[in-house]
Order: C-alpha cells, then sequence, then structure tokens
C-alpha cells in the first residue's frame, strides 16, 4: 500500500503541473488510471463503517473538510450539492466522500451539524476516524495537515474516482457546480 500511495502522490504532483484541457474531456487536473488508495473510516453522522473499495461500481467524489472551517470547507460542501442538484437523478449513483482532517473537533456531532447546515444530509458521507488512521489516508492522497491556533491548515483538492476505483482527475473548491456536475457525468457515463 505505500508503494502505491507514493506513486498515487507522485501523480498528483505530476497533474498539478497539466494545464488546460478540450471540451467533452474532464475539467479537472488529469491523474493516470490507478486504483485509488483504500482506507476504511466511520461516518461521523450515521455511525457506519465505510470503505473505499466498497464503493467499487459507483463514482465518487472524494474531499477533505473539517466541520469548523469557514472558507474552503463550506464552499465545496456548497458546490457539492449543487453539482449533486444538477445531476438530478443520476446523483444517485455518485457516492459523496468528505474526510476529516481535523480529527480533534470533527465529532459524530458535528459532522451531523455540517452536513444539516449544508443540505447534504443524506448524500455526504463525511468520515471520521483517530489521528493515526486519518493521517494514514492523509498521507496516501498527498494531504499536507497542520493546526494552527486558529485553524485546520490543509490541501484543499477534490478528487474524483470512477467506477472502476481508479483516480481520474483532482479539483479544488474553486471548481464551479456546473464543471463538477459535467465532469461527474462524463464519469458515470462510462463503463
Amino acid at each position: 500500500m505505500r508503494r502505491r500511495a507514493r506513486s498515487f502522490i507522485a501523480a498528483l504532483l505530476a497533474a498539478a503541473l497539466v494545464v488546460g484541457c478540450s471540451a467533452g474531456k474532464l475539467v479537472g487536473d488529469p491523474l493516470p488510471s490507478q486504483v485509488a488508495p483504500d482506507f476504511t473510516l466511520t461516518d461521523g453522522p450515521t455511525g457506519e463503517v465505510l470503505t473505499l473499495s466498497s464503493l467499487h461500481g459507483r463514482v465518487v467524489v472524494l474531499t477533505f473538510l473539517y466541520t469548523s472551517c469557514f472558507d474552503s470547507c463550506p464552499l465545496t460542501a456548497e458546490t457539492l450539492r449543487t453539482a449533486r442538484d444538477k445531476l438530478g437523478n443520476s446523483a444517485n449513483d455518485v457516492s459523496f466522500v468528505a474526510v476529516s482532517v481535523d480529527p480533534n473537533g470533527d465529532t459524530p456531532a458535528t459532522t451531523r451539524k455540517f452536513v444539516q447546515d449544508h443540505r447534504v444530509e443524506g448524500t455526504l458521507r463525511y468520515l471520521i476516524g483517530s489521528q493515526s488512521a486519518l493521517a494514514r489516508v492523509w498521507q496516501a492522497y498527498g494531504i499536507a495537515q497542520a493546526v494552527s491556533t486558529r485553524d485546520v491548515l490543509h490541501s484543499d483538492v477534490i478528487y474524483l474516482i470512477d467506477k472502476n476505483a481508479r483516480g481520474r482527475v483532482v479539483l479544488h473548491s474553486t471548481v464551479t457546480p456546473d464543471d463538477l456536475a459535467t465532469d461527474l457525468a462524463i464519469l458515470l457515463k462510462e463503463r
């Protein structure tokens, strides 16, 4: 797993250098088509244990958030909600997953409130865990995380993973809901 995670991180860095795309292609920065690193965490709002591999066969939106964030995290949640709404019934075939970057502040109660406040209850699986469990996921996905006196500093990314569990593109909180919905629609049409 460690070797696969390193190659996934190297691919992410290479993707950051790629700019632009043509019509009909995915908007995000492309990733090499390799299996996204698996993990097991707990859905804060429901208490259910979830593995990424259990979502095989579905398109997955994977992002990293914390509930007391006041800038990029609420923006990301709103973008996910709006993109979900734009997809209509097709959104039923997409798994929206957030992994906590704040193991101390993201609790079942705070994650439940976050998904309610952003109207993604029943849509966004907000995963929490111990510091060590979350740190393994951050490392596998190249997520920088640090706690300051007021905030949790972290990488602002949204990964799109196809039905075959392969990382396809990386986006950021600045992606428009239209572009995210378009990328998801493209991935949903693939076999």
